[in-house]
């Protein structure tokens, strides 16, 4: 988005009014300000952020992820389509894994996902994971919120699934969701014990013709494996079931698990009890952005880092003694 389009929209007040009244294109405007490096827009980010923030809180955030080719996408469309045929506003923020050497994505999400970019009670936003731990990209909370107070009652949060740690995306969601493929023997070995001890529900996913059987006898295997993991929470046992993206069976199921999770956790206060540490966790992870601001604003700083680095690299500098070093330049006390 150039830089002219988004200042037009730099009045905050009248840029909050037009997201909270559900223009889309608006909506999409807000989220590239949100995510531009620019100093300017991210005053400005921050200002519209803070002027919505008492019209959020009231979507259901989903967190779906799974290994690439367990048809996460596919997944979504599904269960997104269904929930717009249900009267539910649902926002997609699909994070796209970045190259490691360029920092480009491919952004395809929208292409995989042919049902609900077209439809008008869904909006898709396909954000470069750039790097972020966890697989969500750096802006995805700030994101979440003005997509809640354009009016969407489900936000649904994709992640890579590539092997990065996804506790970020459990830190941001109410439900954490991972899909899983049939053919349960090999990939049990390789089962991620963090991710499914995260995982508020299994789902797997392909449950349709010959797979049938293979399905249920994954989730039978899911089933057993859960049984010796601790749950994220005492007052909910996660659930293993089987469905289909391609023919949308089972699409109902997920849901009203999905349902069924946040009334019994609004009921014993955790929702609540989870978003507020949340909101601490955030505040915490946009400290810790200050400071890398700092790092790169600060011109000899980043003259001197090359150095430092090869020393540390060449073994001649401890990694502590460099890091005390950076800390010193950025006015960081030391211990």
């Amino acid at each position: 988005m150039p830089g002219s389009a988004l200042t037009q929209l730099s009045d905050v007040a009248e840029l909050a009014r037009r997201v909270r009244a559900g223009e889309r294109a608006v909506l999409a405007r807000a989220i590239t300000l949100i995510e531009s490096k620019r100093a300017d827009h991210r005053g400005t980010a921050r200002a519209l952020v803070q002027d919505l923030l008492p019209h959020t809180g009231h979507a259901m955030r989903v967190g779906i992820t799974g290994a690439p080719g367990v048809g996460k996408s596919t997944s979504i469309d599904a269960l997104g389509t269904y929930l717009t045929g249900r009267g539910h506003k649902v926002a997609v923020l699909a994070v796209d894994p970045s190259s490691a050497r360029s920092g480009g994505s491919i952004l395809g999400d929208k292409t995989r996902m042919a049902r609900l970019s077209a439809d008008p009670n869904a909006f898709i936003r396909p954000s470069p994971a750039a790097g972020t731990l966890g697989g969500v990209a750096a802006k995805t909370r700030e994101t979440m919120l003005i997509c809640e107070a354009a009016g969407n009652d489900v936000i649904l949060v994709e992640t890579v699934g590539i092997g990065q740690s996804e506790t970020a995306v459990a830190d941001m969601t109410d439900f954490f969701l991972a899909l899983m493929l049939p053919g349960a023997g090999d990939e049990l070995q390789g089962l991620k014990k963090g991710l499914v001890e995260l995982a508020d529900m299994i789902a797997v996913n392909k449950a349709d013709g010959d797979n049938i059987p293979r399905a249920r006898a994954a989730a039978a295997e899911y089933r057993a494996a859960l049984h010796i993991l601790t749950p994220r929470s005492p007052n909910w046992i996660p659930p293993v079931v089987t469905y289909s993206a391609l023919t949308g069976d089972g699409i109902d199921l997920l849901w009203s698990k999905i349902i069924e999770h946040k009334t019994k956790l609004t009921s014993t206060g955790e929702i609540d009890a989870w978003r507020r540490d949340q909101q601490v966790k955030w505040m915490w992870s946009m400290f810790d952005e200050r400071l890398r601001d700092r790092l790169r604003a600060d011109r000899t700083l980043k003259a001197r880092l090359p150095e430092l680095e090869a020393g540390v690299a060449a073994g001649r500098l401890s990694p502590a003694v460099a890091a005390d070093e950076i800390a010193q330049a950025l006015g960081v006390a030391q211990r």
